[in-house]
């Protein structure tokens, strides 16, 4: 009988144990417990990550809750902010949560509990961005977005309502006043099937310092809430980003959301000035906002089916970035004119920054030379690069930073070092930390800290190698080409020396993510749109294939990815898609996308995502088609025939120097210049060569230096570098 008792007495003790342990789950989206003797009950969180709230509410699911399930968050009993929804599940909007971690647990009257920490941020931010611009200007635009004065640093205001309307027989959105409403209203035909009246509700706020706007098909006289969302919306969200790139240290409005392709169709259109890339060239902080404005659109309007990124130039690099580095964020991407990322692309400017300015001087260089060395159909695209993006390399030019010419605050290397820099390295500053004192320049020396580190290198770059090679250019041309081609300085001054990158921040660029490198790209579907424009324009053709063969590098195979290409007139005219080819990618992407989703067999989303791929989705081009019309549609799968021929894509400096066609190097990897690598060139030629790269020539064949596995959803709040979340 005492054997008994304390085996009993002992089994007691691990099920208090067990008990214990399941209530004590670690941070995540969703905790469940699932003790003996009553069902489990889970807690999830429907409007996003757990660890990335904001604002101080989440839409939470208490899963096996209902009456009688006592909810409390930091000790405090919420149960009433819960009920069972008309969709049968147990679900309430969580208000009042601290800055920081919180604790939600529930509770069945059977005993049986389950427990979430949510960890809440701030609304003006940052989630995980890590420290915050400064100094910063609320310009909130007042008379674009009807917004109030700031009442904080932070740029917070209240939120603005409004109302657009379109006619019977068209012709373009207008005000509506629900107290008055207008007589001639039209009616829309969303792609659910349902009729609705063609009325918009337009949302206007501030998250993270930025401004943000939502449009809707609404009913006016009908509130939403998350739990039962209005029947015009489809439950499908299309989120545009903006192009160029520029280090802004102001609020800038977001991309125009009233789009009537979208909206007629019941998408809900939502976006931020900070997801425009020509006022916040910082991909993470673009994300933050996706990820705070996300939120939001579910905690007010209802949980969302799937998100489409859409976005040219700029705003592709930001839907390649964010899709790669924060995974989950966009479901589906149509990136139009797109770069892969903004730092594999700086390489290519500051390349052509370099040899508009040799050439200027040089004597005897035919455009046809030139082109050979830029790897380019013609000089013009390097001519472009240089009038375009090249000043933005300047940090004491006030326009970059978005201030008025003359702002006191800007940088000067001499009367202000320790003035705002306006260049992007230093606007990221949160991802790449400063350079070590060592390292410092006369102007750090006199500002008293390090600048940000920089990844730009062409240190063992032998420009026009291949150019060489064919004999397109001769051996003195080549000569004089790499002895003077010098590089930039911390302040985008040449000077004769290369360009050498910071050493931490190579490692920086490729974990990070900030060269995407595709390696979670596999399970996002991709619509690649290409206006052609091999000439006067610096939206080369080649970048579609550059991330096309990232992909093949990283994932073995780019079944994901669709190019589609039609003319344009250069000059940044036609890149745009006409209105039949931008419909049919959104058609396309919008059935690929429900198709995965209707998808439930047990297999990994990048097999889902080659498996459900519509039969519409396949490289294609319009070969007659202009900027207002796509013309006839031509099939050809890896542009193996008519499409290959009508749109032949060139390259850039780099890969006419060896690169390959991924650009994921920015320093290479060097090897000693032998003299069968330049059998063209005299001794007294090889030998100077040999003085402008006196560690070597690049090894393109080898990893890029510093190059590391990009991880995904860092949090920049404990340092550069990023560590990952939870």
């Amino acid at each position: 009988m005492q054997i008994m008792s304390v085996s009993a007495a002992r089994f007691r003790l691990l099920l208090i144990l067990l008990v214990g342990l399941a209530l004590a789950v670690p941070l995540s989206a969703s905790a469940q417990a699932s003790p003996a003797g009553g069902a489990a009950l889970a807690l999830k969180v429907l409007s996003g990550r757990a660890d990335t709230v904001s604002g101080g509410d989440a839409l939470v699911e208490v899963m096996g809750g209902g009456a009688g399930t006592v909810i409390r968050l930091n000790g405090r009993d919420v149960s009433g902010q819960f009920a069972r929804r008309a969709d049968g599940r147990f679900v309430g909007l969580v208000a009042g949560l601290r800055v920081g971690r919180n604790e939600v647990r529930a509770r069945a009257r059977h005993g049986v509990g389950a427990r979430l920490t949510l960890t809440n941020h701030p609304t003006g931010g940052p989630v995980f961005s890590g420290p915050q611009v400064q100094p910063w200007d609320c310009n909130l635009h007042p008379a674009q977005t009807g917004l109030g004065a700031p009442v904080d640093a932070q740029c917070n205001t209240p939120t603005v309502i409004s109302y657009r309307y379109m006619p019977v027989g068209r012709g373009g959105f207008r005000p509506y006043d629900p107290a008055d409403p207008p007589a001639d209203v039209a009616s829309t035909t969303t792609d659910a099937g349902r009729t609705v009246p063609y009325v918009v509700r337009i949302e206007t706020g501030v998250q993270d310092r930025g401004i943000y706007r939502v449009a809707v098909l609404s009913d006016p006289a009908r509130r939403w809430t998350p739990y039962a969302p209005q029947r015009g919306w489809n439950r499908k969200v299309v989120w545009p980003f903006g192009g160029g790139s520029a280090p802004h240290h102001v609020s800038d409005l977001p991309v125009d959301v009233l789009d009537d392709t979208l909206l007629s169709r019941g998408y809900l259109v939502a976006s931020s000035g900070l997801n425009v890339h020509g006022a916040n060239a910082n991909e993470v902080v673009s994300a933050e906002a996706v990820t705070m404005l996300k939120e939001h659109v579910i905690e007010t309007y209802g949980e969302i089916r799937y998100t489409i990124g859409e976005g040219c130039s700029g705003g592709a690099i930001q839907q390649y970035v964010i899709a790669d580095a924060y995974p989950g964020l966009l479901d589906g991407i149509l990136p139009n004119c797109s770069f892969p990322d903004t730092w594999s692309t700086s390489v290519e400017v500051q390349d052509c920054g370099l040899l508009v300015r040799y050439f200027a001087s040089a004597s005897g260089w035919m455009p046809a030379q030139q082109a050979a060395v830029e790897g380019t159909k013609d000089p013009s695209v390097c001519q472009y690069w240089n009038q375009t993006f090249v000043p933005v390399g300047n940090p004491s030019l006030a326009a970059n930073c978005g201030f008025a010419a003359g702002d006191p605050r800007v940088y000067d290397s001499v009367t202000n070092p320790g003035g705002v820099r306006c260049v992007t390295q230093d606007y990221e500053l949160a991802i790449w930390g400063r350079r070590p004192a060592r390292r410092w320049t006369p102007a750090e020396k006199a500002a008293g800290h390090g600048f940000a580190r920089r990844a730009s290198d062409n240190v063992g770059v032998l420009y026009g190698l291949d150019a060489l090679r064919s004999g397109t250019i001769s051996a003195a041309q080549f000569t004089d080409l790499n002895t003077r081609i010098g590089g930039f300085d911390q302040d985008g001054v040449w000077e004769a020396q290369r360009t050498a990158a910071d050493p931490r921040a190579l490692p920086i660029a490729y974990r990070t993510g900030q060269v995407s490198e595709g390696r979670r790209l596999d399970n996002v579907p991709i619509i690649d749109l290409r206006g052609s424009a091999n000439s006067l324009d610096i939206h080369s053709d080649y970048h579609s294939w550059e991330m096309r063969a990232r992909l093949d590098a990283s994932n073995g195979q780019h079944a994901n990815q669709v190019i589609w290409t039609w003319r344009s007139s250069g000059n940044f005219v036609g890149i745009t898609p006409p209105p039949d080819i931008a419909l049919k990618a959104l058609t396309t992407m919008d059935g690929w996308l429900a198709a995965i989703k209707a998808d439930r067999r047990p297999i990994r989303p990048s097999a889902k995502v080659i498996a459900d791929k519509p039969r519409t989705a396949m490289d294609a081009c319009w070969p007659a088609s202009t900027p207002s019309a796509g013309g006839a549609e031509v099939v050809d799968p890896e542009y193996a025939g008519t499409c290959g021929t009508a749109f032949p894509h060139y390259g850039d400096a780099r890969l006419a120097a060896g690169d390959r066609l991924s650009g994921l190097t920015l320093k290479c990897a060097l090897t000693p210049l032998r003299r069968s690598d330049l059998p063209q060139l005299t001794h007294a030629q090889l030998a100077a060569v040999r003085t402008a790269v006196p560690s070597g020539q690049c090894d393109f064949s080898a990893r890029p230096v510093g190059y590391r596995r990009s991880l995904p959803w860092l949090s920049f709040n404990r340092g550069p570098g990023g560590q990952p979340l939870g």
